[in-house]
């Protein structure tokens, strides 16, 4: 049992680290934050039209664009910024994005998957063309 568990938290720390993982879990929160504050009767959503339903294409949208980049980290530059627009679309068509709560955490997690990465030590290569050469001790 004790074995099965370690080799469960080893392949999700492998998974965590390989992928924008908190910027997906803060987009994620943002836009279950916006569709929670977007529920109300179906009757009420059908009456209004597009304004009752634009709640739940931002709040499911935003939950889209936190799940994609941790299926394909490639992407997360594509999904990370429309998750920041889409957070930001919230505050007019979602009761303030979900009381500012959800815009929030959708602009925090929506950055952080656009930044994922770009912190990580490079591998040492050739110079660029046209560095300046490095001293050499004698």
């Amino acid at each position: 049992m004790l074995s099965r568990a370690r080799s469960a938290y080893t392949w999700f720390r492998a998974f965590r680290r390989t992928r924008p993982f908190w910027g997906g879990v803060w987009l994620v929160a943002g836009g279950w934050t916006v569709l929670k504050f977007s529920l109300s009767s179906v009757q009420l959503i059908v009456s209004t039209g597009f304004g009752g339903i634009a709640g739940y294409l931002v709040g499911g949208g935003m939950i889209l664009c936190g799940l994609i980049p941790l299926a394909a980290p490639g992407q997360r530059y594509t999904f990370g910024l429309i998750g920041c627009v889409l957070a930001v679309v919230s505050l007019v068509v979602s009761n303030l994005g979900g009381f500012l709560v959800g815009m929030v955490l959708g602009i925090l997690g929506g950055s952080m998957t656009v930044g994922w990465g770009s912190r990580r030590p490079r591998a040492a290569g050739p110079p660029a063309p046209g560095a300046a050469p490095e001293a050499v001790e004698a």
